[in-house]
């Protein structure tokens, strides 16, 4: 329950919790911080880094994998 006020908090304070995450791109323990910080509760470095992994805010691909490229931003 504590993360649902926390998610309805922010979309009155910060626009909405997809805005604050994508701010954190490629640090994961300073979302985490901030996260509990806002009053969210099981959100440590590592969760924090899963979620990034899971919805496609990192590359974890190895370089040589034919899906790291087609990962990468258009240039």
């Amino acid at each position: 329950m504590a993360n649902a006020r926390a998610v309805l908090a922010l979309r009155a304070e910060e626009g909405g919790l997809d805005r604050l995450l994508w701010s954190f791109v490629g640090d994961p323990k300073a979302m985490s911080k901030d996260l509990k910080r806002r009053g969210f509760a099981f959100v440590g470095p590592t969760v924090c880094y899963a979620f990034m992994q899971a919805v496609g805010m990192v590359n974890d691909h190895a370089a040589d994998c034919f899906r790291y490229r087609e990962l990468l931003p258009a240039c």
